[in-house]
Order: structure tokens, then C-alpha cells, then sequence
């Protein structure tokens, strides 16, 4: 079974809603290694409200920190050392997602980068990118990352308003794979999953 990893260009662009339609589409399992902040409402909380599938497992999270920091900082406050040879794939047969923490140079602790754990755990990526002044400039900077450290890339998502200009500078100039669009909805529950899951699912 494959694995997949979804990183993003930055923080909030879209990579649990991204997660959540890749989740249902391969009936996939889900994990999110690093949870930082909103312990009442986490990012496997919101997923699992969001799939309609019964085979998919939630699996848990190596690290939950209390503050919506980058993990290095989060894990200070709470006087955690997070390694990673301490966060371990959970065991699955099924196809697993896994969701990073912001972006690739979002750092771990005082030495590891998300990047780092994504070369660690040797798993394919998922890039998710928003369109914003910069994301183009930001977008660019993620795919050479991933390019120049020899990390395999599935493809990329698109999330939000669309902005063809940008889509298609991106993808000419990355060469990355167009695997989905997903354009801003009024409403985020089980049914706007499902509208995407069958377009996504014939581009993996």
C-alpha cells in the first residue's frame, strides 16, 4: 500500500480539507504525527467529522501539544522533547495519510525540520498550495525543497479561489502534477468531501 504525506506551501492552506478528500476517495487510513494547539477540536477530530467511509482508521497522534505554535516551540512550553526517531508509522495494511504541521521548514525541535521527518519516515508527498501575494514565490521555494532533497512528489493541490494564471505558472515550471482544485465552499461537511473524492481519486 502506498503512503502519502500532505505538506503545505504554509500554515492554514487547506491540508486537513486536502487530507479529508484523500482520506475518503482511497478509503484511507490517517494519521497527524504532530498536533499543536486546539486539543478540543484536532485535526483527526476534523477529519473523522468529515469522511464517510467505515475503513478508515484515525490513528494517534505521536506528539499533542497544548499552544498553536510550530512544534518545537509548543513542546517547550510543555517541557516535551520530541525526537524523531520517536515518531514511528503506526502499523497499518491500509494506504495511510499523513498530515504535517505547516510547512517543510517548520521545525521539529532544535535541530529537525518537518522536511526531515517527511525524508525520515521515506514517504511520497502531497504538496497543497493557496493562492496569495507570494504563494507563487512560496509554492516554487516548497517543490524545489522537496526536489532538490530527492523526495518524491505525488502531485499538487490547489485550494481556494482559482487563479489560472498562477496554476499554470506553477505547474509548467515546477512540473508537478495536477491532482486536484478545490474551490472555496460556503460549507465544509461530509457531502463537499464526497463532490471531491471522485476527482481526485482518478488522478492518484
Amino acid at each position: 500500500m502506498k503512503h502519502y504525506f500532505v505538506t503545505g506551501i504554509c500554515t492554514d492552506v487547506g491540508k486537513t480539507l486536502a487530507s479529508a478528500i484523500l482520506v475518503e476517495a482511497l478509503e484511507a487510513d490517517y494519521w497527524k504525527p504532530l498536533q499543536a494547539g486546539e486539543l478540543n477540536n484536532t485535526d483527526s477530530m476534523k477529519v473523522r467529522s468529515l469522511i464517510s467511509n467505515s475503513k478508515t482508521v484515525i490513528h494517534p497522534e505521536a506528539f499533542l501539544l497544548s499552544e498553536p505554535l510550530s512544534p518545537h516551540a509548543a513542546a517547550e512550553i510543555d517541557e516535551v522533547q520530541i525526537k524523531l526517531e520517536d515518531i514511528v508509522l503506526p502499523q497499518t495494511a491500509n494506504t495511510l495519510i499523513i498530515e504535517g504541521a505547516g510547512g517543510l521548514m517548520v521545525p521539529i525541535n532544535n535541530n529537525d525540520l518537518i522536511i526531515d521527518l517527511i525524508k525520515k519516515l521515506n514517504i511520497e508527498v502531497i504538496l497543497v498550495s493557496e493562492f496569495y501575494l507570494g504563494s507563487i514565490n512560496h509554492t516554487l521555494l516548497s517543490a524545489y525543497a522537496l526536489q532538490s532533497n530527492n523526495i518524491k512528489v505525488a502531485g499538487i493541490v490547489f485550494n481556494g479561489i482559482p487563479v489560472p494564471t498562477s496554476e499554470n505558472f506553477i505547474l509548467k515550471h515546477t512540473g508537478l502534477k495536477h491532482l486536484l482544485s478545490i474551490n472555496e465552499e460556503e460549507l465544509i461537511d461530509k457531502n463537499t468531501i464526497l463532490k471531491y473524492k471522485t476527482a481526485l481519486k482518478f488522478n492518484l
